[in-house]
């Protein structure tokens, strides 16, 4: 079974890493960054902003990351479902 997002097919066999983050800027910088939403959730925010929420997959063997972004941690907490969802479904064999 793979796992499906936003129509991208995945073999868990092949996933090294997937992870759930806030993407923000820091102020006086420029560049967006990935933090744990942990982390973004003890911070004051005054400092940051927050500019999404993705969900980020790497491959065994692959630098970069497959990111999954949404504007809102809502719409990324639904996606988390489902994935939580087909990762059940698999392991019960479905």
């Amino acid at each position: 079974m793979m796992i499906t997002i936003q129509d991208e097919e995945f073999d868990p066999k092949d996933i090294s890493q997937l992870y759930y983050a806030a993407v923000v800027i820091k102020e006086d910088e420029e560049e967006p960054m990935n933090v744990s939403l942990s982390w973004l959730d003890k911070q004051s925010n005054d400092k940051l902003t927050v500019v999404g929420y993705g969900v980020f997959i790497h491959i065994i063997d692959e630098e970069e990351a497959y990111p999954f972004l949404y504007a809102t941690r809502e719409e990324m907490d639904a996606i988390s479902a489902q994935i939580t969802q087909q990762i059940k479904q698999r392991r019960n064999g479905q």
